[in-house]
């Protein structure tokens, strides 16, 4: 069988592509779908609008999710008839005039949102900027009508309706009514933390009714209260009572905030607000320091709750990297990872043996009393002389036995230790807690997670003192990896000396491993680097070397610490509550687990019907 080659040279040449100037339209919904991704994207932008133009008042309505309406009201500074037109042209904006791209300070600046929204939906914009009159302007699928006058008092009212009308199959992408009714309400109460002083409202007017989802009015006062008020209203009064407060500076970066108590964690990071210069962010190296802030106070699935604010000169960050600006690079961002890591320990140490309030409820609400009504006592508690005079007027024997329930010091309890944080220790029960008395309630403490985490600051505070011994390899390892990658790790080869691994570069590409971390004991030291290498890349920064040798010193420090079942004598428990005081993070073990609970006097009495 003979094969005969094809005659390449008859074959028909494919036609070649024709290149078109894009018309106005297909140029505004190609746009659209990076700008508008779903409704809550529109009221995003629309909100943000009204932030800019100077709203003390802001009210977002939005129907079956935000599909057939989003529409939102503000008192801002309005719009004149000739500036309507010029408000839905593309790059058309009063926020910048050009001439520096760095230097930001509004939260809009590219001038795509309006065009943007008009041209997959139908937009209406009624504004009034005083003392000129009110005027309405209208644009549906990108085609732009005519100016007409209209009546409005002051702001504007911008309504979009039929989202995404003239690209229909953008909605088969949309979630569920719930699910975007949802998101539009993050983004809302996103937006509301960062503006303490302005009212927002928004309501779901689906089918005619008229709900409101969400309500949070404008604080009064001083900023930093006006800000912790807000954060209660939107994050719930749990977390304000249960966080602390941030105040750190560091090379022209301010960071302000709350952040949550490491007994006070989440599930997941749902919890987690950041601002820069009062814009919302989610940014990866903003979140790894807040992880590295809360390194080996947290068990791995556990999640801090915090609200960050970081506020600098608009040229060290550069907001323009996404048209839905909800990312940012910062010009030094070693700078800004270090300040919220030490921020949020300093602040985290300054508390204490400060633990969850939440903790003494949840232990409230788990001894759960008999379904009888609570018996209505009308005397205050009686004074122990009062125990002793009843029994004694009792039959007899009853005077005897009162003593051992009278005595209010326990025996090896220094004087005056009850008006301490943790009291004075009055029993342990099951060889497992601690009972102390305060002036105010008792104290559980769990003594192995409680000399756990003590033992574990001690060995963090020796190794700190003399460095991380390093184990010299009789033959160095050789480990291949891309030159970048290489480049990269020698960058930091200073860094991982301090903690005892010993890298220097062994050709191109190739990195020579002389020495490692004493305690770690034998290890691979090319997953090592290549754990060290991902936590660069994703967080820009590593984490991975040192957090093995803090889980090595945990694990000694759990051996090392009292075992459950030790009978201790008093003045053991008392020194315990005493260098519990003076530690900080011992509110919690190395795994993140509570170390003690208290329950005040107050709570106790609700429990035995006594209020």
């Amino acid at each position: 069988m003979t094969l005969i080659a094809p005659n390449i040279a008859e074959s028909p040449a494919p036609p070649r592509p024709v290149i078109r100037q894009l018309d106005e339209a297909a140029v505004n919904r190609i746009a659209a779908g990076e700008v508008v991704e779903r409704p809550a994207s529109a009221v995003k932008e629309l909100v943000e609008n009204a932030l800019d133009a100077g709203a003390r008042r802001i009210e977002v309505v939005i129907a079956d999710g935000g599909r057939s309406l989003i529409r939102v009201t503000d008192d801002g500074c309005g719009m004149t008839a000739a500036d309507l037109p010029l408000a839905l042209a593309r790059h058309a904006t009063s926020k910048i005039d050009g001439s520096d791209l760095l230097d930001i300070r509004s939260f809009g600046f590219r001038g795509e949102a309006l065009p943007s929204l008009g041209a997959v939906g139908r937009l209406v914009i009624t504004s009034r900027a005083a003392p000129e009159p009110a005027a309405t302007i209208r644009c549906e699928g990108g085609h732009l009508g005519p100016v007409r006058p209209a009546a409005l008092s002051r702001g504007t009212v911008v309504e979009l309706r039929d989202l995404f009308f003239a690209t229909p199959a953008r909605l088969k992408f949309l979630r569920a009514d719930r699910s975007e009714t949802q998101a539009v309400a993050d983004v809302v109460r996103r937006l509301a933390m960062a503006e303490p002083f302005v009212t927002f409202v928004l309501r779901d007017a689906t089918e005619g009714d008229d709900r409101t989802l969400f309500r949070a009015d404008a604080e009064q006062g001083e900023l930093f209260d006006a800000l912790r008020q807000r954060l209660g209203t939107v994050m719930g009064r749990d977390f304000t009572d249960n966080a602390v407060a941030l105040d750190a500076e560091r090379d022209g970066h301010h960071l302000t905030g709350l952040a949550g108590l490491p007994t006070y964690s989440r599930g997941a990071a749902v919890a987690q607000h950041l601002f820069v210069n009062g814009r919302p962010v989610r940014d990866r190296l903003l979140i790894g320091a807040i992880k590295g802030a809360y390194a080996d106070l947290l068990a791995r699935d556990r999640h801090p709750a915090a609200a960050l604010f970081i506020d600098c000169d608009p040229r060290l960050v550069d907001v323009n990297v996404h048209p839905a600006k909800s990312e940012v690079r910062f010009r030094d961002g070693g700078t800004v990872r270090g300040l919220i890591v030490t921020g949020i320990r300093h602040a985290l140490a300054a508390q204490g043996q400060r633990t969850s309030a939440t903790l003494g409820a949840a232990a409230l609400g788990a001894m759960r009393p008999d379904p009888f009504p609570p018996r209505a006592y009308q005397a205050d508690r009686p004074s122990p002389q009062a125990i002793r005079s009843a029994y004694a007027a009792q039959a007899p024997g009853f005077a005897d036995l009162a003593a051992p329930f009278a005595r209010t010091d326990a025996p090896d309890s220094p004087a005056g230790t009850e008006t301490l944080p943790l009291g004075a220790a009055r029993a342990q029960v099951h060889g497992l807690y601690i009972i102390a008395q305060t002036a105010t309630g008792l104290v559980i403490v769990d003594q192995h997670a409680a000399h756990e985490r003590l033992v574990y600051e001690r060995l963090k505070a020796a190794t700190r003192a003399s460095g991380i011994p390093a184990q010299a390899l009789l033959v160095p390892e050789i480990v291949e990896l891309p030159p970048d990658a290489a480049c990269r790790l020698l960058d930091i080869a200073p860094d991982l000396a301090r903690l005892g691994l010993g890298i220097e570069p062994f050709g191109p590409g190739a990195i020579a491993i002389r020495e490692t971390p004493a305690p770690l004991g034998p290890v691979d030291g090319a997953a090592l680097l290549r754990d060290i290498l991902d936590e660069l890349a994703d967080q820009g920064a590593s984490l991975a070397l040192g957090a093995r040798l803090d889980a090595v010193l945990s694990r000694m420090a759990c051996h090392g610490s009292v075992r459950a079942g030790r009978q201790m004598r008093a003045e053991e428990m008392n020194a315990l509550l005493r260098e519990m005081e003076a530690t900080p993070a011992s509110a919690q073990c190395n795994h993140g687990r509570p170390t003690w609970v208290g329950l005040s006097l107050a709570d106790i009495e609700r429990l035995f019907g006594r209020s």
